[in-house]
């Protein structure tokens, strides 16, 4: 005669299915909110707070007020700084972008054509990104040095010709810290848009050749349209990567000679641990924020817009 065990009910299965953890995975986020809120949200709401007021280092006591922005933009310096800015901003965006694709491209033409290099071709690009600015800093100083011991000016030197003063002249100095965040930063453009190049059907490119098309005509109307949005999105992420460049410039040249290459970010810095005037330095900071909030803003519109074509 057969017996029937009767099983133990377990609690994950006395419990109600609505009850389950995996119906609620926003509590699996809830640790990696709390890290985000405890190391990046209040340091920057706080940050926020300081810039409406004309707190000091030096000083324990401070007012609320909105002098520290009325201050910066009636200030010469705070519009200097933002047209070096600017010029420092264009010039790495345009060239890392157009070197980015370049380099894209001659990979994924190196690819399907399964010619050697490909892999270490990307293996070089890819060390510059992962270097650490002040590393990057470090090396080009050494490179442009215009010392005994500075590589560039030793070449020159060997060769008969004059020394080009790359970081004592204010024009060279701001061409050197641009060109040196150009060879950090082309690696990024290069990964997204080779990524955006392996999802091109090669059929259209194949038809296009059936029609007579030359590959600068698959180029313009096959190429480019395909990777817009990739280079949309490209655009805005470089961009807010180079406002926020610091710590690559600080080793380099710190923001000379005079004040020829300090970006928005050193100067940031430079008003906080230098002039010790951390309201002023708030301000800035927060005005930073407001554009990478900004620009955030429309990668999202750039990122949604993709998805849904």
């Amino acid at each position: 005669m057969s017996r029937r065990v009767a099983l133990p009910k377990t609690a994950a299965l006395e419990r109600p299915l609505a009850r389950r953890p995996r119906d609620h995975p926003w509590l699996w986020l809830v640790p990696l909110l709390a890290v985000t809120g405890a190391f990046y949200l209040y340091p920057a709401l706080d940050v926020l707070r300081f810039s409406f007021t004309n707190a000091s280092l030096f000083r324990p006591t401070y007012s609320y007020s909105l002098s520290s922005y009325a201050s910066l933009l009636r200030s010469p310096d705070f519009y200097y700084v933002l047209r070096i800015t600017f010029i420092f901003t264009a010039g790495s965006v345009l060239l890392q972008l157009l070197l980015g694709l370049l380099i894209a491209l001659a990979v994924h033409r190196g690819v399907i054509r399964n010619l050697p290099g490909s892999v270490f071709t990307r293996a070089v690009v890819l060390a510059a990104w992962i270097t650490p600015g002040v590393i990057i800093g470090l090396t080009w100083q050494l490179l442009l040095n215009e010392a005994n011991y500075g590589i560039a000016s030793y070449a020159l030197t060997r060769l008969g010709l004059p020394k080009i003063p790359f970081l004592s002249n204010p024009i060279w100095a701001l061409v050197s810290v641009t060109v040196a965040n150009i060879w950090r930063g082309t690696a990024f453009s290069m990964i997204l848009q080779y990524a955006g190049l392996q999802r091109i059907p090669h059929e259209l490119y194949e038809a296009a050749e059936v029609d007579g098309a030359t590959p600068l005509n698959s180029f313009f109307h096959i190429t480019i349209p395909q990777l817009r949005p990739i280079l949309l999105i490209n655009i805005i992420l470089i961009t807010i990567y180079t406002l926020n460049t610091f710590d690559m410039i600080l080793p380099l040249t710190g923001g000379g000679p005079g004040r020829a290459t300090e970006v928005i970010a050193l100067h940031t810095y430079s008003r906080v641990f230098n002039s010790f005037d951390l309201g002023k330095g708030a301000a800035l900071a927060g005005i930073m924020l407001v554009i990478s909030l900004i620009m955030t803003l429309i990668y999202s519109q750039l990122l949604r817009s993709e998805e849904a074509e």
